[in-house]
């Protein structure tokens, strides 16, 4: 009889042990459940032309300001040339303003120094005045046709200096576009969807690929009324995710709360299922590869 009976208290007993597993894994009471979710950038291209280049697969980690394609460029790149040799041929007939008024201000300077001759002639008695007020009246033309000259030579300038700032602020715009023809994510993450391929043409505002922060997920759970005053920002919780045959605990650390409440997402169940108004929280956790997005976790205090 003993034999008969073992087979039996074996089966018992396992069966025992897998109740109190699925009991076990079934006894942690949540104080809200959410679904995880990541940082999303989707990126456009900025301009329009035949992409060149577009080295991202779907799965494959990119970093932060990486080139990883790039958009054709060449009609941008002859359009700065030609700007380029233009702005260099202007700046090449600049006239020069000491140059142009040099030869008028030694002739001043001459007069001058003749008027101080003739003046000291004048007080010697040794000639009329007659010939002092020729040299002052030489000395006033030359005066103002240094004056003119000079008015003259920087209406000039500035007209050159207006040109050279136009055609300098266009060859500056030239290569913030053909910056952008170089494609790259602005944050480190890895690529979720990818919409173009090489050799394709593109347009500005196109999605090219999307890329997300998978190794720092949030889980946006939804909290009761009640449950609002007992939550702070900052604050540390336990984050548990259903693996099958456990249940795994993650660190996380609240960091938003909404002020406003709204209605109880269908797909979410929070601890009081009978609260038609519920507040959402982000709850930052670190990914340690078994996270994925979509998934569901729950939380308690």
């Amino acid at each position: 009889m003993h034999t008969n009976r073992h087979p039996l208290t074996v089966t018992a007993l396992i069966g025992a042990l897998l109740i109190l597993v699925a009991c076990g894994k079934s006894t942690v009471n949540y104080d809200a459940n959410g679904v995880f979710e990541t940082t999303e950038v989707l990126i456009s291209s900025e301009t329009s032309g035949r992409i060149l280049q577009l080295d991202v697969e779907e799965g494959s980690t990119i970093n932060a300001f990486q080139v990883v394609g790039q958009v054709d460029s060449t009609q941008l790149l002859l359009k700065k040339k030609q700007l380029e040799a233009t702005l260099k041929g202007l700046r090449s007939r600049r006239p020069d303003l000491n140059k142009q008024i040099a030869a008028l201000e030694q002739q001043l300077a001459t007069a001058r120094k003749e008027r101080k001759r003739v003046q000291n002639l004048v007080n010697a008695e040794a000639t009329t005045t007659k010939q002092l007020d020729d040299v002052d009246a030489q000395i006033a033309v030359l005066e103002k046709q240094l004056t003119a000259s000079r008015s003259t030579l920087e209406t000039t300038l500035g007209g050159f200096s207006g040109d050279e700032e136009a055609l300098t602020l266009q060859i500056a715009q030239l290569n913030d576009q053909l910056t952008k023809c170089h494609l790259s994510s602005p944050i480190t993450g890895t690529v979720l969807a990818k919409y173009a391929q090489a050799g394709e043409v593109t347009t500005a505002g196109k999605p090219l690929f999307k890329v997300g922060d998978v190794n720092n997920l949030i889980l946006r759970a939804y909290i009761t009324s009640d449950q609002l005053t007992q939550l702070k920002l900052g604050q540390q919780v336990t984050v548990y995710v259903d693996r099958g045959k456990k249940i795994a605990t993650y660190p996380g650390t609240i960091e938003w709360i909404s002020s406003t409440a709204e209605f109880t997402p269908k797909t979410i169940q929070t601890r009081d299922e009978r609260a038609n108004l519920v507040y959402a929280i982000k709850v930052a956790v670190k990914n340690d590869g078994f996270l994925k997005i979509g998934m569901y976790g729950g939380i308690t205090r």
